[in-house]
Order: structure tokens, then sequence, then C-alpha cells
């Protein structure tokens, strides 16, 4: 049987409104759904059976599931309803190279709760974030495929990136799969590479753009405007001493994948989003030596500590930087947010953040 294959191609046009997170309920009512039936999120190779009238699986390790991630997916899913099938994601946690570079390993650009959201969000019928152990990275690669592509899911297609690799000393590769897939019953593929302009499109070229600021570039990678989600946490209350009361809220990994000050809009609270200044970083200048993303809500002071809220980063104002004095610092805290209110369009004469919201 001649199965479709996806084909490289433009960014899809319509990979945004899928999963823009503006367009989605806010996180806690979210997760509800993911969390509920547990059966459709798993941790283990092995284990019983998941998958009684066989499934369609993608596998990698999607952090910030970029547009060619959701290219991927969605095949298949696209797969996965042709033949009547589970739609399963494979990922990881921690991500192998985590695992195996610790500190040295390139920064995160998701959590793995907004990896697990976004997939769920994207109409999978299962996704499995494997523990990925000592025990795991010397798992054969014959073995990974016998107990849990074909114990466990019963796969019928297995549709993975051109660069693939598996197993122990990642000795499976795609022709493994198809070779295993001739034994036991499954047809295996790689997509081709998802480009745009030109360009492959990668976790790596997300972080790069990133780490420049480029915030318009990493939207069209992505498909959506770049965000982290995270429950606000108690700070040591120096921004509200300095007339900045923020929500802090701590990142995943321990280098962020960008660091500076930003205009941000702040989702969760309401209806819409609420317009912010933001700090990612380690705070210099009070010696700080934990990542935190530090956000000022305009035109409000309420509780926030415990919710959890989604930081949608707009446009990069500056670096971070160590200042001499907490005079010094407040002075520029001031610019800073004089800066995030020209961005998002606020702070006209006599208007409120309540009333641009409503304008």
């Amino acid at each position: 049987m001649a199965i479709p294959r996806l084909e490289g191609a433009l960014i899809d046009p319509d990979c945004a409104p899928t999963v823009d997170s503006r367009a989605s309920p806010p996180v806690d009512v979210a997760l509800q759904g993911i969390l509920a039936p547990m059966s459709r999120l798993f941790r283990d190779v092995e284990g019983g059976r998941l998958s009684p009238h066989r499934s369609v699986v993608c596998i990698g390790a999607f952090d910030g599931l970029h547009c060619g991630h959701q290219a991927l997916v969605r095949h298949t899913l696209a797969r996965a309803r042709a033949i009547g099938a589970d739609a399963v994601v494979i990922s990881f946690e921690p991500l192998p190279r985590e695992f195996f570079m610790g500190a040295g390993a390139p920064p995160r650009i998701a959590s793995a709760r907004d990896r697990i959201e976004r997939l769920f969000a994207l109409g999978v019928d299962r996704v499995g974030v494997l523990r990925f152990n000592r025990r795991m990275a010397n798992l054969s690669a014959e073995a990974f495929v016998q107990s849990l592509l074909v114990e466990r899911l019963a796969a019928a297609e297995i549709w993975v990136g051109e660069d693939f690799r598996f197993g122990h000393q990642r000795r499976g590769d795609v022709a493994m799969l198809q070779s295993l897939g001739a034994v036991h019953g499954f047809h295996a593929e790689a997509i081709d590479t998802h480009t745009h302009g030109g360009h492959r499109v990668s976790s790596s070229a997300v972080r790069k753009a990133l780490a420049e600021g480029r915030l318009d570039d990493v939207a069209v990678l992505l498909g959506r405007p770049y965000s982290v989600s995270a429950r606000v946490v108690r700070g040591k209350q120096l921004g509200r001493k300095l007339g900045f009361p923020t929500a802090n809220m701590r990142v995943p990994g321990k280098v962020p994948a960008m660091q500076g000050i930003f205009a941000t809009r702040i989702h969760g609270l309401f209806e819409n989003p609420w317009p912010a200044v933001s700090s990612q970083g380690t705070r210099p200048t009070v010696s700080g030596n934990e990542v935190l993303l530090e956000s000022h809500l305009f035109d409000i002071d309420i509780d926030l500590y415990g919710k959890r809220l989604e930081v949608e980063f707009v446009a990069k104002l500056r670096d971070e930087e160590k200042f001499d004095s907490l005079d010094a610092l407040t002075e520029q805290m001031h610019r800073d947010a004089a800066a995030a209110r020209a961005v998002l369009g606020i702070g006209q004469p006599n208007q409120t953040t309540e009333e641009w919201m409503h304008a």
C-alpha cells in the first residue's frame, strides 16, 4: 500500500492559529483535559498495551514545538485518522541532550508542561513523555522498538525527522526502523525537512533567534508569539520597594533561551491579555544567582501568588546589565516601563490600561 508522504514546504499558513496561546483556554483549564484521563499521558517504555486498535506514531524531542514539529505531528494525526488508529507522539523528559550534556546543554525553549499542553492542543490521542535516565540511555534500539512501538503501541506507521537517531549509542536510525518494520509489520519513514525562506526550521534556529532578540523571526518559526508559562512564586519583594511590584516566575532550565528586558503581555488573568514590562535573567545588580522571569503589570496591583500565568514576549527592549546602585536601577526601570508602554500602545495622556484594553 502506498502511504502518502509529507513533502518539505514553506511554513504552513495555518501553523499559528492551531496553537496560538491567545486562542487557547488558560493553562490550568487546558491541563484538565490532559490530566483528567491519565491514560492519555504515559512515561514508560514498558507496560500494558496502550493502543489496542493500532497507532500511528511520531518521535522527537519537540522542544518548542516549532512549525516543523507541528507539520510532523499533523501528518501523524492525518495518517492516524485515515486508517482509524490512535495518533501518538513520543518525546522525552529530560531531553536527551540535557541528560548527556548537563549544564552544557542548549537552553530549553519551553517547559515539559507547555510541550505536553501544546501537543494535546493539536489533537493527538496520546503523548508519551518518556523518562530519559541511565536505563533509557542504555536501552538498545531493538528493545525500544519491541517494548514500546510493537508491544505497547501496536504501531502501524512511524514518522520521524530525517536526522532521527535512537537507542544505545544512537545506533538506531530510519533505516533500522524500516528493517525492523519489515519484521514486525509497521511502516517507517522520515518526513522531508521543513523550511522557510530556504532555511531549515529547527529548534537550534529558534534558540539562535531568541538569543539575538529577534522575536518576529521566532514567531515565524514557532507559528505563534514566543511565551513562557509558570506559577507565580514569592520573591524578595525588592521590586515593590522600588515602586515596581512584580510577578516572579521560575523558567525552565538553568539558562534561559533569552535574557533581557521586554515588552510583554500577560495571559491567564482576564479575558484579554494585560500589558507589562518583564525582566528575564539573574538580576546582576542585586547579585542574583537564580534565573527568574519578573513581570511588572501596568496600572494594577493584585495578589498573584500561586497563579499560573503565561507571559507573551512582544519586543526586546535591552540586554540585562549591572547598575552601580539601586537608584540607578530604579531610573532605568522607569525608562524601561515607558519604552514598553510605547511598544504596547499604552500610556497616552489621560488613558489608563483598562481604557486601552477596551478601546
